[in-house]
């Protein structure tokens, strides 16, 4: 089981800790009071999304041999003009950079995280869309398309 604690340092600042031991440091904007001191909850939603498909895109990378000589996700969030202000939509840039980098493993490597392994996009992806494209060496070489909407029914179980 995750579990996670959350403890208010002063004012504002807050320190998380889960499973893993770590504590996080988080913090909100000094237009409200806060000192701006650290991530923002909802930015490290979008650094966990991030997170998990790049942990799994490297992994099956290497596990093909694929040598990169940088890689790296860049996310992009678009949020609701109201409270509270959730994401409407997230897009996703893989960028790959490397002497040898085959398109079609990182289609497959990309496709392998996003719909089987990433449990944070799993989630989130009930929520919002999630877009996602691949560069390497520069050339866009590869985009998804967000996932087809949950099915509310399938969701909401058997009629009463």
């Amino acid at each position: 089981m995750l579990q996670a604690t959350v403890k208010r340092v002063e004012g504002y600042s807050l320190l998380g800790k889960s499973n893993s031991n770590h504590w996080i440091p988080m913090d909100g904007p000094k237009k409200i009071g806060a000192e701006d001191a650290a991530a923002r909850p909802k930015e490290l939603l979008l650094l966990a999304l991030g997170g998990c498909t790049a942990f799994d895109v490297e992994m099956i990378l290497r596990k093909r041999r694929v040598q990169l000589d940088r890689f790296d996700v860049e996310l992009e969030a678009d949020e609701a003009g109201d409270h509270p202000m959730v994401f409407t939509e997230v897009r996703m840039t893989y960028r790959f950079e490397g002497e040898q980098v085959p398109a079609a493993d990182v289609e497959r490597a990309i496709r392998l995280s996003e719909e089987k392994y990433c449990s944070v996009s799993a989630m989130l992806r009930k929520a919002f869309p999630i877009r996602w494209r691949a560069t390497i060496n520069g050339d866009e070489v590869l985009t998804g398309p967000a996932p087809p909407e949950p099915d509310m029914m399938r969701l909401a179980g058997p009629a009463a």
